[in-house]
């Protein structure tokens, strides 16, 4: 059996198109696990779901930001925060704009329904017993500090909890991640769209699995980053240059933690 597991897609169909091409050439897979994030944040939502919803064998989870996108809750600043904090307010604007941009393109084709059907989790039992969890963040959330490199064992385990899993896949952080902690194989899948620096390309995983055990392969793929800059233009994004840092390397996890001092996973949330 082998999956192709992305996450991450934030509205980016080219980038999309260019895993799916991999996974193509790399032989084909049997299916797909798509593990949130797939609309908001990016120029071309209804391509992104329209690609998704052809291929074959595809299952999804939500993630935050198509949580925001159905159910019009906003990650922060709220407007209460905002209302005592004015100096919040192009940052309250940025992110009503962008969430609103993206609601309102799935309303008018008619998917807002198939994002709100999105489950949090999937599980599956490999062919040698593995419990397989795949969840865009964290078992039973879709937000927080998720699978990430920095976190002490102790600290990735408190983020994890209780799980039955043996094996837990995610997305979220945009970092990929395949280290053991405890008795749990963690792996993000990083990031298909909007990555950090220094490594732009998208990113997503294959799992091969049999009787005998599986094997996590991380891939790494180029792709015509300017296209997507002028894709933002041509549709008028109102995100445009917070999206736009991420395809010229603005927005670097290393740069994040040592010169603000900010969580990498807060600073993108809100």
């Amino acid at each position: 059996m082998r999956l192709a597991l992305l996450s991450d897609i934030h509205g980016n169909a080219l980038a999309l198109e260019a895993v799916l091409a991999d996974v193509a050439a790399q032989g084909g897979v049997d299916g797909y696990w798509v593990l949130g994030d797939l609309v908001a944040i990016g120029p071309d939502p209804i391509g992104v779901l329209e690609r998704l919803a052809a291929l074959p064998n595809v299952q999804a989870t939500r993630g935050n930001t198509d949580r925001y996108v159905v159910t019009g809750e906003r990650p922060f600043p709220s407007l209460a925060e905002t209302t005592a904090n004015p100096s919040l307010i192009p940052r309250f604007k940025e992110v009503t704009d962008n969430f609103t941009w993206t609601q309102g393109a799935l309303a008018a084709t008619g998917w807002l329904a198939w994002l709100a059907a999105l489950p949090l989790e999937m599980t599956m039992t490999l062919p040698d017993g593995t419990r397989l969890l795949g969840v865009h963040a964290a078992p039973g959330t879709d937000e927080g500090h998720g699978i990430r490199p920095d976190l002490d064992e102790a600290a990735q385990l408190a983020v994890i909890g209780v799980c039955k899993a043996d094996l837990i896949c995610s997305g979220h952080t945009h970092w990929p991640v395949n280290r053991q902690v405890g008795n749990k194989h963690l792996v993000n899948l990083g990031s298909v769209s909007n990555p950090f620096a220094v490594d732009l390309r998208a990113s997503y995983v294959f799992l091969n699995a049999d009787e005998d055990g599986y094997t996590m392969q991380h891939r790494r793929v180029d792709y015509d980053q300017t296209a997507v800059l002028t894709q933002l233009e041509k549709v008028r994004h109102p995100s445009l240059e917070f999206i736009a840092r991420f395809f010229r390397g603005d927005i670097m996890t290393g740069w994040l933690a040592d010169h603000l001092g900010l969580d990498v996973v807060t600073f993108w949330e809100g």
